[in-house]
């Protein structure tokens, strides 16, 4: 009887365990899940390092705040927020053991993008652990606690467990750290300083450039920095390269930079810099277009290789249309009206106006990367895929005639004896082409027919800017009006010219050449002492010698000019 009750107790103990094993069994599997679906965090059960693992502490300067984890979110329950005292407390006082040495605490300026990528290896060798080793870690007494959390003192001070539990934890913590630590330390220690300068002092040109947090509130005329006024200053100015000039200011609209704390919202956040300039002034007259915006524009914007927004102020649609290839060469993304676009485009770098030097021309001591002339010729032929890249010798011609293009004003400044030039040039054996030099809408067309002649031939005057299309070694010849206007022919086209490695040649029309001599007795001023009306001004000067006055040339005198060119091409 007693052996009938041991066994039925023995029965019945069994029953209980195996129903205890059930229980505990079910207990672990819905835990299991719990943990793979959210992962849970025991107080009790504090996360921590290995003991012979070096503690590295992050800090990023100027951090912006950040919300805290969400409790809702998955990455919430890794992250435990320490009180500010213990913060405080971590901060100054960690110290870490390695290899029986005391580490010194990593002070905020110093953190580098080398401290995240040895976190990075740090998290990534925990995962290699042993489960000995694990268990050998989870017997480390609470105690050791202070010195082995990890704590990145970001706006957050969000305390970071790093002795990862189960594979689930580390997934998580592996995926937060990728996606929202390592980027935003990343971007904090790449953060360019934030600067505003600003130079007056040139005299063909204003120009201000800042970096940190720079928004451009569309359809206005501010570009504001971001930052605390050192003091109340806004700086005013037209972003147009022909600084002086009045009557092309009144075309410009004036654009204020200045200091704020109270910006508004960014509706639109560039990852690129951004250069705001002017397409007002005398923008639409050849000349203008490419010493005032085209060449200053290529001159700024070049170093970013087509990474740079352009924001343009007095914007005309048909002139962007018209100079589109440039556009697009220069920057990879499409312009901004900054008169007409509503937005707040936000930028981390913004330029204010467009760096110049001289007359159609670059100065290359003082531009970025030495760019010179030269380059801006390549550059052009290449947006406007022109095939000569130089001219052609008597030998390469194989018969065929070397070609004279000669621009025929039709206004002020007209050759009035057209035929007689044309036939002196088909005598020297040149095919002759005749052109106005106006550009009309298609800038590609006539920079194709520039670009194969071999002379070009012009009075003074927008047509001749066409030479910024003529290929290397090809000749220029200016005719130069009567008025003393040498100077300024030299300025605005032979220095140009020969910057971009063309032959210059200069003719001066004597008073005989000149169709002034039938609107002024021979003693006038006009031509007894021309100079005297320069220091009349500018305006005077035009309306004298330049929209009253066309050009009859001497073609024996002009003979040797021909020669000249002739001459080039031979060598």
């Amino acid at each position: 009887m007693a052996a009938k009750f041991k066994m039925f107790r023995n029965a019945g103990q069994s029953q209980r365990f195996r129903f205890v094993v059930l229980v505990v069994g079910c207990f672990l599997v819905s835990m299991t899940f719990i943990v793979v679906s959210r992962p849970l965090v025991f107080p009790s059960l504090g996360s921590r390092l290995r003991p012979q693992k070096s503690v590295v502490i992050f800090r990023f300067p100027d951090v912006e705040p950040k919300k805290a984890a969400d409790s809702s979110s998955p990455f919430s329950a890794p992250f435990m927020r320490e009180d500010e005292q213990t913060t405080q407390q971590s901060e100054e006082n960690l110290q870490v053991k390695k290899n029986g040495a005391v580490a010194d605490p990593i002070e905020e300026d110093k953190a580098d993008i080398d401290e995240v990528l040895a976190f990075a290896q740090l998290v990534a060798e925990s995962t290699n652990e042993t489960e000995e080793d694990r268990t050998k870690n989870d017997g480390n007494s609470d105690r050791d606690e202070p010195h082995n959390r990890m704590t990145l003192p970001t706006v957050c001070r969000l305390s970071i467990a790093t002795d990862i539990k189960s594979e689930a934890e580390h997934s998580v913590f592996s995926t937060y750290y990728n996606t929202v630590l390592l980027p935003d330390a990343v971007r904090e220690i790449k953060d360019v300083e934030k600067k505003l300068s600003c130079e007056f002092s040139d005299p063909r040109v204003d120009i201000c450039e800042m970096s940190g947090d720079i928004r451009i509130p569309g359809n206005s005329s501010d570009v504001i920095f971001v930052e605390s006024p050192e003091r109340n200053e806004v700086f005013r100015f037209r972003p147009y390269a022909r600084k002086g000039d009045e009557a092309a200011a009144n075309r410009v609209r004036e654009l204020a930079v200045k200091y704020s704390t109270a910006a508004p919202e960014c509706t639109v956040n560039h990852d690129v810099p951004a250069i705001v300039f002017s397409a007002g002034g005398y923008t639409g007259n050849l000349f203008h277009d490419f010493t005032d915006v085209l060449i200053p524009l290529f001159l700024t914007s070049r170093p970013f290789d087509g990474e740079v927004q352009f924001v343009v102020s007095d914007m005309n649609p048909w002139w962007i249309y018209k100079y589109l290839l440039v556009f697009q060469q220069l920057s990879k993304y499409p312009v901004i009206d900054f008169d007409k676009d509503k937005g707040v485009h936000c930028f981390s770098r913004v330029i204010v106006g467009l760096r110049a030097h001289k007359e159609l021309s670059i100065d290359p001591a003082r531009a970025p990367n030495g760019y010179s002339m030269v380059d801006f010729g390549k550059f052009i032929r290449n947006t406007l895929s022109l095939e000569r890249e130089t001219v052609s010798n008597i030998e390469d011609l194989a018969g065929k005639r070397p070609r004279i293009l000669i621009i025929a004003r039709k206004q002020s400044r007209a050759f009035v004896n057209l035929s007689e030039i044309t036939r002196l040039a088909e005598q020297f054996g040149f095919e002759v082409v005749i052109n106005d030099g106006e550009v009309g809408g298609d800038v590609a067309q006539l920079a194709r027919l520039v670009n194969s002649v071999d002379v070009m031939v012009g009075v003074h005057g927008s047509g001749l800017t066409s030479l910024v299309f003529l290929p290397p070694n090809a000749t220029i010849i200016q005719v130069v009006p009567w008025g003393g206007l040498e100077w300024i022919s030299t300025l605005d086209f032979g220095d140009p010219a020969k910057d971009m490695g063309l032959n210059y040649v200069q003719y001066s029309i004597s008073v005989k050449e000149s169709t002034l001599r039938k609107q002024y007795p021979k003693n006038h001023p006009v031509f007894k002492d021309p100079l005297s009306f320069h220091k009349q001004g500018a305006d005077v000067v035009r309306s004298t010698f330049m929209d009253k006055q066309n050009v009859k040339l001497d073609t024996k005198k002009f003979k040797n000019v021909l020669w000249k060119a002739l001459e080039h091409i031979i060598q």
